[in-house]
């Protein structure tokens, strides 16, 4: 037997051990079992055998002793992790202890259900007198504090016990045998589970208590503390993915991180929060005993009346005063009992209910105001330590090696024809012809200076280049699908381009030291942007709208998975490193499922606004000019696609009652939603909808809000018919989102009903024929939506009274109504159903059965050679369209009706064609409409000939 080359490693036997017996999809089955463990109903010793077995699936969840027992902990039932405190680095030290408080506690509950079956007993029978036997005290083991057993001397042993009477302590089954020591301390006398050197650092709360009522004795009794419970954690110890109720709402006007926590008993403030806004704090009799991780604490002091703002609601908490816990107010079961508030984790909605005007508001918490957990320099110190980054530890040097390399691109300035420098005073005299000011600016990421040029004369001179740069929402629109990003940031990246050998000179600034110029471009020149958009158009040219868009100098690579994320991140590395461009490892981010990207967060969910400009826009003094107020309509007109009714919000702004306006958009601002990604392969919805002084139209996919558009009319407008305005509500929709439209079926949805007749009405007038023209070049159905169903259009267009949509019956508001003035009512109701559906269906699918050609084309697409035909319950159907049989007098039926009919018309035959396929399919249809069209003696009596009429007759010539 020859001996083995290679000597097997036991991780390599492992390995290969797992991917010959355990497939992975067993082993994923089992970590997501692991990762949804929780006690339960379990006992303790039953759920910690559960977690060992599962956790050999998840090592890495568990790869230390501190985190398996974070982990072990995080899955207890929430009466008995109450009292288990939170300080445990060891896995078997809290089991052990784990083990022991549940004996306790079940103790503990079985006393107190013998004391009030005895007390119900006694009770009932006090007429007449008995006996009662009192069992024997029972004997229970109590830990005694490390204090007290120094206390104790030489009467007992350090390790030993103390054994006391008590009614409500456990019962152990035998004392500790002196013959086995505890493995833990190695001493005789007690069990390792009841060690205690697992105590000294951190007793359980019950003990804790009894101890500190011992202390209390013979001293003036303070009132009993009011029992509280919260658990609170710092912003940044938040895992990704963790199910956080948390969002931006206003407190007395001041924007606040709010935490529905439906664990917390009470109300909580922060410390820090209340002293920053100068909130007043009061001093209570009584304490609230509060039991917060580590610890408990007690707490006197409490904040009264601050206004909390949620929707168009007002509520108003007193919260207790907690020590600065990274959340400004906790939310707790005080104000949801108060309010019935329903939570949904899933979804990420509040439901809510006013105590003044019994409304129930459906509140959507987008995103909370923590920072998406990212891969950067603050939590990945090195860049070895990053996958794929690791490879180009080159592309991310702490400065610029030296001057750019020489590329195709160099910025170049060119100049007005005819400009003369010296004769404009643009500049100083020097040895160059040109000079401009410099000046430093204050750096926003690392506090230091910028030196900064004023370019302004310069630029007013320059030929100004007119590269486009590309639209935000297009950007955003080829997202669709990814789950995983990553974003670039490169370093000072204009001073990475060249200026042209000439150009030179024209760079020149002036200080105090004297004149200096540019070998690189510089910022504040008016082309610089367009040129660098450029040169990364140019570098990334094969990869733009695959995996990677680019706006100036931020890059960002987006992928549907980790894998693919891989590779496309890497050939992104790849072609910064060849043509020698450098990133900033500072202000990168890697492997993220969600980014900030240009004011905006991006996740698989959709587009969400940036909470950190959210907070600019809360902290927005109010205007008091209308410089400030432009200033203030141009940063929150960033946001107008998440902004229901914007326009009709923001046209008070410059009235007298703008401060209305003011509060309301800062209000819908932190409320706004997450925006879908569109799919262009499946059709759109939109709404529309005109009334008063404004547009709203709101486009949809599969029930979920793609972009809303306002509009607000022009004076002329305003004069228009309510006819006009709906059509022009229309085209409005169509011209705004074309690039979606065009090209895919869209439903247009209006409450006004002679729209869906827009196509067949005799007389237009010439306005709406210019309209008419533009929506034929799409494929597109009206539909009658009515006014009372057309809740979003209608949002858009009408004042919002409130920020949910709720739909009742008539009869149950009337009911409703009539019961606050106690009047009997009987509330009865009847339902009729009518449907009327024409015959000519059921003719054609009786018709497919007797057809041998359809029963062909039903083999073949078992047979999958045939993709564009479906079987629907026994029915055959072309892409959405009913496929009509091979039977003549059917389709001359079909045809009668589409063009000989009172409701037809006689159309022609591309109208006729266009509005059979939409429902009917068969094979040479376009041909057969034609020769039915020209066939038709009405039509070729009546219909002008639009031929250029024919010449004179001439003479033949006589032939030769």
């Amino acid at each position: 037997m020859q001996p083995a080359r290679h000597q097997v490693t036991w991780d390599e036997f492992r390995a290969a051990f797992r991917a010959h017996y355990l497939p992975p999809s067993l082993i994923e089955l089992k970590q997501r079992e692991f990762c949804a463990l929780r006690q339960g109903n379990m006992s303790v010793l039953e759920y910690v055998q559960a977690f060992i077995r599962l956790s050999q699936y998840s090592p890495e969840g568990v790869i230390t002793d501190p985190r398996r027992a974070t982990r072990l902990l995080d899955g207890f039932d929430p009466t008995l992790l109450t009292h288990l405190g939170r300080s445990y680095d060891s896995f078997t030290e809290l089991v052990d202890v784990a083990i022991d408080m549940e004996q306790r506690l079940r103790q503990a509950h079985e006393d107190q259900r013998r004391k009030r079956l005895a007390s119900t007993l006694q009770s009932g029978s006090s007429q007449r007198q008995r006996v009662v036997h009192r069992p024997p005290p029972r004997i229970c083991y109590i830990d005694m504090p490390q204090q007290q057993e120094q206390q104790l001397g030489t009467q007992q042993h350090p390790s030993s016990r103390k054994y006391t009477a008590s009614s409500t302590a456990s019962v152990p089954s035998a004392k500790p045998s002196a013959k086995y020591p505890c493995y833990k301390c190695r001493k005789t006398g007690h069990f390792s589970k009841n060690c205690l050197a697992l105590r000294r650092n951190q007793a359980p709360l019950l003990i804790r208590d009894n101890q500190r009522q011992k202390k209390k004795k013979g001293l003036k009794r303070d009132p009993a503390p009011t029992e509280g419970r919260v658990h609170y954690t710092h912003v940044d110890q938040i895992p990704e993915g963790e199910p956080v109720l948390a969002s931006t709402f206003l407190v007395n006007e001041h924007p606040t991180v709010v935490l529905f926590d439906s664990g917390a008993t009470h109300t909580f403030v922060s410390r820090s929060y209340a002293t920053k806004h100068g909130y007043h704090i009061d001093n209570m009799k009584a304490k609230y005993h509060i039991t917060a991780p580590g610890s408990p604490i007690d707490m006197n002091q409490i904040v009264r009346h601050l206004r909390l703002c949620i929707g168009t609601e007002e509520f108003y908490v007193d919260p207790v005063v907690l020590p600065n816990q990274g959340i400004d107010i906790i939310l707790g079961m005080d104000l949801m009992k108060e309010h019935n508030v329903l939570l949904d984790i899933t979804s990420r909605t509040v439901q809510i209910k006013s105590s003044k005007s019994g409304k129930v508001m459906h509140i959507h918490l987008p995103s909370h105001k923590y920072s998406p957990p990212t891969v950067n320099a603050t939590k990945a110190q090195l860049i070895k330590e990053v996958p794929v980054v690791s490879e180009f530890p080159d592309l991310f040097p702490e400065e610029l090696p030296g001057l750019p390399p020489d590329r195709n691109v160099e910025f170049a300035i060119e100049l007005v024809p005819g400009t003369a420098p010296l004769d404009k005073g643009f500049i100083r005299p020097s040895s160059s012809p040109w000079g401009c000011p410099a000046l430093f600016v204050e750096k926003k990421d690392q506090g230091g200076k910028r030196l900064c040029v004023d370019y302004r004369p310069l630029n007013a001179v320059t030929v100004k280049n007119k590269y486009p740069l590309p639209h935000i929402d297009i950007l955003f629109d080829q997202l669709g699908g990814a789950t995983v990003f990553s974003k670039i940031d490169l370093r000072s990246g204009y001073h990475q381009i060249k200026v042209r050998e000439e150009d030179i000179p024209k760079t020149a600034f002036s200080t105090r030291y004297g004149l200096y110029e540019y070998l690189f471009m510089s910022f504040g020149l008016t082309n610089a942007p367009a040129f660098f958009m450029y040169l990364m158009n140019s570098v990334f040219m094969n990869e733009l709208d695959k995996f990677v868009v680019v706006f100036i100098d931020d890059i960002l690579v987006y992928s549907k998975n980790e894998k693919e994320h891989e590779e496309h991140l890497r050939i992104v590395l790849s072609r910064l490193r060849e043509h020698k461009l450098y990133a900033k490892f500072s202000k990168c981010a890697f492997w993220l499922k969600e980014v900030a990207f240009l004011g905006h967060v991006l996740s698989a969910k959709g587009v969400a606004v940036d909470p950190s400009k959210v907070e600019d826009v809360l902290n927005w003094k109010q205007p008091q000019t209308v410089t400030e107020i432009q200033s203030f309509l141009g940063l929150v007109g960033y946001y107008r696609c998440f902004i229901k009714d914007f326009s009709k919000i923001a046209k008070p702004m410059t009235a007298s009652n703008y401060e209305e306006a003011f509060g309301t958009l800062k209000k819908l601002l932190t409320l706004a939603p997450v925006l879908a990604q569109p799919d262009i392969t499946k059709p759109f919805d939109v709404y529309c909808d005109a009334f008063g002084s404004g547009l709203g139209c709101v486009l949809m996919q599969e029930g979920r809000v793609i972009a809303y558009a306002s509009f607000q009319l022009r004076k002329h407008e305003v004069n228009y018919p309510t006819h006009d305005l709906e059509l022009l509500a229309v085209v409005y929709a169509l011209k705004k989102w074309r690039h979606y439209l065009l090209g895919n079926t869209c439903h247009i949805y209006t409450d006004h009903k002679s729209l869906k007749y827009i196509f067949t009405q005799p007389e237009l007038n010439m306005r709406q024929r210019r309209w008419l023209e533009l929506i034929k070049d799409y494929d597109l159905e009206v539909h009658y939506h009515p006014g009372k169903a057309n809740v979003v259009a209608d949002a858009l267009s009408r004042k919002a009274h409130c920020n949910f949509i709720e739909a009742r019956p008539t009869v149950r508001v009337l009911c409703c109504e009539i019961g606050d003035i106690e009047m009997p009512t009987t509330l009865e109701a009847k339902l009729y159903n009518l449907v009327l559906e024409p015959t000519i269906k059921d003719q054609i699918i009786a018709a497919q059965k007797q057809d041998k050609g359809m029963a062909h084309i039903r083999d073949e697409i078992d047979d999958k050679k045939k993709a564009c035909f479906k079987l629907d319950k026994g029915v055959l159907w072309f892409k959405n369209r009913l496929v009509v049989p091979k039977d003549m007098e059917l389709r001359k039926k079909i045809l009668d009706e589409a063009h000989a009919s009172m409701f037809t018309l006689h159309p022609g035959s591309n109208k006729m064609y266009q509005d059979l396929k939409r429902k009917f399919w068969w094979t040479r249809m376009k041909q057969e409409i034609a020769k039915y069209v020209s066939e038709c003696d009405v039509c070729q009596r009546v219909k002008a000939d639009h031929l250029k009429p024919a010449g004179m007759l001439q003479p033949l010539a006589v032939p030769a």
